[in-house]
């Protein structure tokens, strides 16, 4: 089979359609994306407006162009040219590459060169011998991006307010990085910040009924660990509970989007996010809208469909985007035989972190509707909770001893010993005996030398060994400290800030993740892309690190 030849349709509206589209389909496809552009033509010369209509994702907008510049890799990251502007209406560029393409002497990467512009690159050159400390005040405004409205046709969806970006190739805000930003901005006094951020998701809610994965076009069909109660609940531990009641239709509205089919969803079966068990039980999943590859990471999806035997493209492709949903991708802890991306299977297990962090949006629901004095919302929403507490403690208990994940198409638990087991604890919803033979798995398996390493396998996925991330750091101090064990959560967070201490002695910079494991620590790799600078969650993680291990520095 060509790469070409596998492409599926885009839209597919059940967890279950595997249609692979021929050519002719493609065409179909293609056209109907020139319907689009008509509808969007009086645009075309000006810029996307806060609220205004936004532009199909590149895929949609440029059909067989799209397709061929990513299988080419004229750009030798793909997320280069899903976030490039183009220099002309994309219909005109369409048609000319159709009336071209096969001309003598053609050259694909002239003609994208001449009508398209790659996003910047920003170069960040910091002062000299500056402490760690200083490095990261002084990088929250170079990673502050103010996007009111975006150049015609671009991928960026415009934002209300500022907002921090992680950095490097990460040139827009993301959803769950951007809570563990805020720790370090609510420590640095940039409180407007955070106000600003909440603000600009709570737009996001309320224009698209979620929050996305970030804000690009590309990132709209799913969302991403929903870390927006926390968030919440950080801002109103300094500006007081009007904050629950200020963001509670949002929230609101957040829940029902992760609890879509709910009702109607039978058990022993799925619908979008949600599964319902054979007892009724009720709980949550990482799912996309789409089964096709990833815009930003198209080639590299395509080729591990094409490797995946006995799977359908479709069923590969939504379970890659499930895993991008996760924020974890990739990593073992969503493989069927734990060591190969073409056994991903994330669509079929219910992850422990994701039911917690629902469990979070369930209890501040119901904090938001005191403040509100909705004693009838409060009365729901604390069943609610108590319910999702009662299934986490059926279903995400691991026999050997820790909080886990469980598949429920195999109707047995995952046996992946990963950060993700210290979710309940963060939330509060784990039962006291349990989150002490947790902490126990995570001493004795988890703790390396620089910190937590992030699953016991190297399958050189940037999500596993031995790769420690800072977000992950976090939830772990905060949880064992919420249930005693102060002296882990100290072990872990000394260990970790040591070697984000050590990389920036020698290099001067903070980034994405970290190496943990092994007699040298450093910055960590694996994955799709380099290791990348900046970083919004390390940074942030980083300062309050700062402020609870060595306040004089």
């Amino acid at each position: 089979m060509s790469m070409l030849s596998c492409v599926p349709c885009r839209s597919v509206p059940n967890d279950h359609s595997t249609a692979i589209p021929s050519t002719t389909m493609r065409r179909a496809i293609a056209l109907s994306g020139f319907m689009l552009f008509a509808s969007f033509a009086h645009v075309a010369s000006a810029d996307t407006q806060i609220g205004g209509p936004l532009p199909p994702p590149p895929d949609q907008l440029y059909g067989d162009l799209f397709v061929a510049v990513q299988t080419a890799q004229i750009y030798p990251d793909q997320k280069t040219f899903v976030d490039a502007t183009p220099n002309a209406d994309p219909a005109t560029i369409v048609q000319l590459y159709d009336a071209h393409k096969n001309d003598a002497g053609f050259s694909l990467a002239d003609f994208v060169n001449k009508y398209f512009t790659p996003p910047s690159e920003p170069v960040i050159t910091p002062p000299a011998n500056q402490s760690l400390r200083d490095h990261i005040n002084w990088l929250w405004p170079e990673l502050t991006r103010t996007t009111t409205s975006a150049p015609p046709y671009s991928s960026l969806i415009p934002m209300p307010k500022p907002y921090v970006v992680p950095g490097g190739r990460f040139r827009e805000g993301y959803y769950w990085d951007t809570y563990f930003t805020m720790l370090g901005l609510q420590e640095s006094g940039h409180e407007d910040l955070v106000d600003n951020m909440l603000d600009n998701f709570a737009y996001m809610i309320d224009t698209y009924g979620h929050i996305p994965n970030g804000n690009r076009t590309y990132y709209l069909s799913r969302s991403q660990p929903p870390f927006f109660s926390y968030m919440v609940e950080l801002a109103a531990k300094v500006e007081g509970g009007r904050v629950y009641q200020k963001y509670l239709p949002q929230m609101r509205k957040e829940y029902a989007y992760w609890m879509q089919g709910a009702s109607a969803t039978k058990p022993g079966d799925a619908t979008r996010n949600v599964v319902v068990l054979p007892d009724h039980t009720v709980l949550n999943r990482y799912w996309d809208e789409l089964d096709t590859p990833r815009d930003e990471s198209y080639l590299e999806d395509v080729q591990t469909a094409q490797q995946a035997t006995g799977r359908t493209p479709g069923d590969v492709y939504r379970d890659l985007r499930a895993t991008a949903e996760s924020g974890w991708d990739f990593s073992s802890r969503w493989f069927g035989d734990n060591m190969h991306l073409t056994t991903v299977r994330t669509t079929a297990i219910i992850p422990v972190d994701l039911n917690s962090l629902m469990f979070h949006l369930e209890t501040t629901i119901a904090r938001g509707c005191s403040e509100a004095r909705d004693f009838g919302c409060v009365v729901q929403f604390i069943g609610k909770a108590a319910k999702r507490a009662e299934g986490i403690n059926r279903y995400l208990w691991n026999s050997n001893g820790y909080y886990g994940d469980y598949d429920w198409k195999l109707a047995k638990s995952r046996d992946n010993q990963t950060p993700a087991m210290l979710y309940p604890l963060f939330a509060g919803a784990a039962w006291p005996d349990r989150a002490q033979k947790t902490a126990n798995v995570v001493a004795g398996i988890l703790l390396k030398p620089g910190g937590l390493t992030t699953s016991t396998y190297n399958t050189t996925q940037q999500w596993d060994a031995p790769n420690g991330w800072a977000p992950l750091h976090w939830i772990a101090i905060e949880g064992l400290t919420r249930y005693g064990r102060r002296d882990l959560a100290t072990q872990i967070g000394t260990r970790f800030l040591a070697d984000v201490k050590n990389v920036y002695a020698k290099e001067q910079k903070l980034v994405e993740k970290y190496v943990v494991e092994g007699s040298g620590t450093g910055g960590g790799g694996g994955g799709e892309y380099p290791l990348q600078d900046g970083f919004g969650w390390t940074n942030g993680v980083t300062l309050k690190l700062l402020d609870m291990y060595s306040p004089g520095e």
